[in-house]
């Protein structure tokens, strides 16, 4: 009997075709695109934009730029700091200036010169004082000068080895401290001016331009989106009496209006949740109704257009 029935089957299939034949299951879905935004990390004017729409660009290029001028003049400013700080460490860390040491010595040795002169007055006066050719009056006053000849030596002579010696360790390690914040300041002021300059994080096409150079751009606003390349994905939904029948890497085939035949692809998502969702119970009809979001990458760069409807197949 179940010969019969297969031959019957067979010979129908024969007349009316494609009658005993299954149809292939195909998912419907469209071309999504994952764009790149690129904006600036700070706000202010559109100095220049350096592409077009449509234009296919590499990874670094030049998107567009913003004022800088204020940015130019604080590493300027920046960059002098760091260099006041570097000659107030190296001061501070050699003693004094050649030219202030010799003044030290220059002044110490007339002192000494002085203070021959004072000793040698003191001396005559003590004689002629015992002789009683002078007053007492000018023997104290000779040996005062003497004295006051001598410690002027004894503190230039201290003054000279102060000059010499270099600052306190205390002192250098303020100066240290004031280049290195000078120099952090000098680094952030320079990258304050490189983000002026936005440059392209990846390879692509430009796919819209949002303003124009002379508009003013907030921070973190796009001035331009890209279509990176190896960016297209495809979005469809499988009904849940499919979904069982589908794990991730799995491939698939792509095809739609006027597309060459054989666009493959990879299953590289599937929702774990419903995208529609019955407001009854998952009874055995109404569960019918159920569809569950999944993405396909595409193998090869293919002409397709975000927004496309495709169809999708699994391989035979």
């Amino acid at each position: 009997m179940n010969e019969f029935i297969a031959w019957m089957v067979g010979l129908i299939g024969l007349v009316v075709p494609g009658f005993g034949v299954s149809e292939v299951p195909h998912y419907n879905g469209y071309v999504e695109a994952d764009y790149l935004y690129a904006a600036s990390s700070t706000g202010g004017q559109i100095a220049s934009i350096a592409v077009t729409e449509g234009q296919t660009i590499k990874a670094g290029d030049l998107l567009f730029t913003l004022a800088d001028s204020q940015q130019r003049a604080l590493v300027d400013a920046a960059d002098a700091r760091v260099t006041a700080a570097e000659a107030n460490l190296e001061n501070l860390a050699t003693g004094g200036r050649e030219d202030e040491l010799a003044v030290v010595r220059a002044t110490l040795s007339k002192a000494e010169a002085d203070v021959s002169l004072a000793r040698e007055s003191a001396a005559r006066s003590g004689k002629l004082f015992a002789e009683g050719l002078v007053p007492q009056a000018r023997l104290d006053q000779d040996r005062a000068n003497l004295a006051s000849a001598e410690a002027m030596v004894r503190q230039l002579s201290a003054q000279l080895k102060v000059t010499e010696l270099p600052a306190r360790d205390a002192q250098q390690w303020q100066a240290e401290a004031n280049l290195a914040a000078a120099k952090a300041d000098a680094e952030k002021a320079r990258a304050d001016l490189a983000d002026r300059r936005v440059l392209a994080p990846a390879g692509g096409k430009v796919e819209r331009l949002f303003f124009d150079a002379g508009e003013m751009a907030a921070a973190g606003t796009p001035v331009l989106s890209l279509l990176p390349e190896g960016a297209l994905k495809v979005k469809f939904y499988l009904p849940q009496t499919a979904r069982q029948d589908f794990r991730m890497g799995d491939p698939v085939t792509i095809s739609c209006d006027g597309c060459p035949p054989g666009i493959g692809g990879t299953l590289s998502y599937m929702a774990s949740e419903p995208q529609f969702t019955p407001p009854v119970i998952y009874s055995r009809d109404e569960r019918q109704r159920l569809s569950f979001l999944a993405e396909a990458t595409l193998d090869a760069a293919v002409m397709l257009q975000p927004g496309q409807p495709v169809t999708l197949t699994r391989p035979q």
